[in-house]
């Protein structure tokens, strides 16, 4: 299980917000969470997150999403409708996993989430994965 920090991809941090329930790691384009151990993530967790993400990289940035599951926790599946009721978005969405709890997690988010979620079980991946698909998202706004 890798951490952000201690990955090379660590030197581009934007900014870092610290939350009772996790940390999030802000770059050009990309979030990347690690929730605490025993976490229950919901809608207004959520929303700080949100709040975070825009005064960091704007409102209508183009975002992608990495969920880094290092610790052991839990989504509130049924908030992703909360989440789109309050006309939030996410252009990417990834889930890095290292155990089976994770994976069922996943299928349950998979119910309520509209976008696809992509699967991995490298950091790194995810990464390299994320930010091209960001950069391919820009090209396409500016053409």
């Amino acid at each position: 299980m890798k951490s952000v920090k201690k990955i090379d991809f660590f030197k581009n941090i934007r900014q870092v917000r610290e939350f009772e329930f996790g940390v999030f790691y802000f770059f050009d384009g990309l979030v990347i969470s690690e929730m605490k151990e025993g976490v229950i993530f919901n809608w207004n967790m959520a929303q700080k997150a949100i709040k975070a993400a825009h005064e960091v990289l704007g409102e209508n940035a183009q975002i992608a999403y990495i969920s880094n599951r290092i610790n052991s926790y839990y989504v509130v599946p049924t908030d992703w409708i909360k989440f789109y009721k309050n006309r939030q978005q996410l252009n990417f969405y990834s889930v890095v996993g290292y155990t089976k709890g994770n994976v069922v997690s996943l299928y349950l988010e998979r119910l309520f989430f509209r976008n696809s979620i992509r699967k991995f079980t490298d950091l790194e991946e995810a990464i390299n994965w994320s930010v091209e698909k960001i950069a391919t998202e820009k090209k396409i706004a500016l053409s």
